[in-house]
């Protein structure tokens, strides 16, 4: 490819200035000016991320407890789909590298076929970020509960299945002896959070948003396990309380009782651990996701060029090397996000 072959370059030449030493042009060379200040940008994100770990070390969610569910089978999958869109966003580069290659060879199809393929991957991969996002924001189904000692807790095992609700006292929008399929996580929730589950270990019965009350159809639940993330009078930090004894504090603490369980995260309450991993959680795999859809777009509209020809007459496809050089800084950047935040 024109303009891309190593030269050498004589001494008076190299030193008298009015060139490029490098043999780089202009656009690459800004481009790494870019790349280096980025990446400074995501190192002190996540210096600051280590420091404030280490000091609450033994509340700091764990990766694959946090992290282990999978799209359409539920939970039971520890780290599984994050080492999925992990692995599609490196096979994104390698597509990458061979679209450059390919244009090195003035192989106009080869760098069309492997930019698309490079597309798709990004396009995975920040949906996949979407839907983990949302899986943690809404938590787990049992959510985090403040005992009676007042310790806090994370809770592990399988959430027997909510079948339906039967309506026995009509309100204002249902009638007695409705059953109620639809919404019913969402429902039983709320009404956990706000205190208007009562018996819950065997169901029990729940006051609904209209103000009617039901008897909850579910199943057992399995293998429950309490594991102490706020010490309180009784318990301490990592102790762990397993089976029944792990149920029946459970629903002791929520039945009748407002505000003792916290679903999901957000910026304000974390149902995992400490609330400063839900904050540096959201900011740095934020910041990330935006470079990856920034990057997504980028290749969409060189794909455009490429497609038009623009590159081809040009002779050379350095414009496709450019953006390359950014789509490898992205999915590097990700290899560290994905050790300090599932990993380590």
């Amino acid at each position: 490819m024109s303009g891309h072959a190593t030269k050498e370059i004589d001494s008076a030449t190299l030193w008298g200035g009015k060139i490029s030493p490098f043999s780089t042009s202009y656009g690459k060379l800004m481009m790494w000016f870019f790349l280096v200040s980025d990446a400074l940008t995501f190192g002190g994100l996540l210096i600051a991320y280590g420091f404030t770990r280490f000091n609450t070390l033994d509340a700091w969610p764990i990766g694959e407890e946090t992290f282990n569910s999978m799209p359409f089978l539920g939970h039971g999958y520890p780290l599984l789909y994050v080492a999925l869109m992990t692995f599609i966003l490196i096979v994104s580069s390698v597509t990458m590298v061979l679209a450059v290659e390919a244009g090195h060879r003035m192989d106009k199809k080869g760098v069309v076929k492997w930019m698309i393929a490079t597309i798709i991957g990004g396009f995975f991969f920040v949906g996949s970020q979407a839907w983990e996002w949302s899986h943690f924001i809404h938590g787990s189904e049992f959510g985090k509960v403040e005992l009676a000692d007042g310790s806090q807790a994370i809770v592990h095992g399988k959430f027997g299945e909510l079948k339906n609700f039967t309506v026995t006292e009509a309100g204002k929008h249902y009638r007695k002896g409705d059953v109620i399929t639809e919404d019913l996580r969402h429902q039983y929730q709320h009404a956990v959070v706000e205190g208007k589950v009562i018996g819950g270990a065997n169901g029990g019965v729940i006051t609904l948003h209209d103000g009617s009350i039901a008897k909850v159809n579910k199943a057992k639940d399995e293998h429950m396990k309490l594991i102490i993330k706020v010490k309180g009078a009784k318990y301490k930090l990592q102790d762990v309380i397993e089976n029944e004894e792990a149920s029946r504090m459970y629903y002791e603490a929520i039945d009748g009782h407002a505000h003792k369980v916290i679903y999901g995260a957000n910026l304000k309450e974390n149902e995992y651990g400490t609330q400063q991993y839900a904050q540096f959680f959201f900011f740095i795999t934020g910041f990330h996701g935006f470079h990856v859809f920034s990057g997504v777009c980028i290749n969409i509209i060189i794909l455009m060029g490429v497609l038009r020809g623009v590159y081809h007459k040009r002779g050379h496809y350095e414009m496709v090397e450019k953006t390359g050089l950014y789509w490898h800084f992205v999915d590097l950047v990700w290899v560290f996000v994905f050790t300090f935040f599932y990993l380590v």
